[in-house]
């Protein structure tokens, strides 16, 4: 029956259904956690009942909503043009050929043991001091997407990430306090660094320029992003253009330990 010949497999078949799950398991990475994810996932269910229409050779309903997924094309690339823009990213950034980092792609499910290489104990204690202190900082955590485009608008440095080496970088008498200090793998790498300032107006006004630069760079690449405000003192996680929420510096440690595995 012609209705059973798609379960006759062939190896392109077993290898166009891997390709597909790996680029649906990285646009979910990239939605995941925003408003995108629910239009993620009626599209995907509206992918799966068009196809399902196609195989049951009912041709009406089949032609309706293969037009209104071709029309809707437009309007989709629209709604997700930064969640584009960051898949592209991740796709043409240089750290991609990384062999760390090329490794780190295709793990799909955490394993036990992984550890991070930054000093995040480090950073969330410099963190903590410079917040009893009110002093400003801006922190960025690179992950797979590069920030080579934004470490050359400031100072490029190669400094081993700990407490005291951050704390003199945002002292307020000193010349680097200014602008974000970039973080890769466990060194501060650029600092006096410009971000580009995010336009959301869904931002509390009670947050300035320190806090819209991090949720700029966050929208903009999976780069992670910490701010102490110079007024209030308080500390501000920053992933994906969000604020997360945290009770403790230990769970905020602990996060952006699982923020950086992932």
């Amino acid at each position: 029956m012609d209705f059973l010949n798609f379960l006759e497999f062939k190896i392109t078949d077993i290898l166009d259904i891997i390709l597909v799950a790996i680029l649906l398991y990285y646009i979910y990475k990239l939605v995941r956690g925003s408003v995108a994810i629910n239009i993620f996932i009626g599209i995907v269910i509206v992918w799966g009942f068009w196809k399902l229409t196609e195989l049951l050779g009912m041709e009406m309903i089949s032609s309706l909503v293969g037009a209104f997924m071709q029309v809707g094309l437009i309007a989709l690339i629209i709604v997700f043009q930064q969640e584009i823009r960051k898949f592209l990213l991740m796709i043409g950034s240089t750290n991609f050929a990384n062999k760390r980092n090329f490794i780190k792609h295709f793990k799909f499910l955490k394993q036990d043991g992984v550890t991070v290489s930054m000093d995040v104990d480090a950073i969330i204690s410099a963190c903590k001091k410079m917040s009893s202190t009110k002093t400003g900082a801006l922190i960025v955590l690179e992950r797979n997407n590069s920030l080579d485009y934004i470490k050359s608008s400031g100072d490029k440095m190669h400094i081993e990430v700990n407490k005291p080496i951050l704390e003199s970088i945002f002292y307020k008498n000193s010349p680097l306090h200014d602008g974000a200090a970039v973080i890769e793998n466990n060194y501060v790498v650029a600092t006096r660094v410009i971000l580009p300032v995010s336009n959301e107006r869904n931002i509390p006004l009670r947050f300035g320029l320190r806090h819209r630069a991090a949720v700029g760079i966050s929208e903009k690449t999976d780069a992670l992003a910490l701010v102490v405000s110079e007024e209030t003192g308080n500390i501000s996680y920053i992933k994906s253009g969000r604020f997360i929420d945290f009770g403790s510096m230990d769970e905020l440690s602990s996060i952006i330990k699982d923020d950086l595995i992932d």
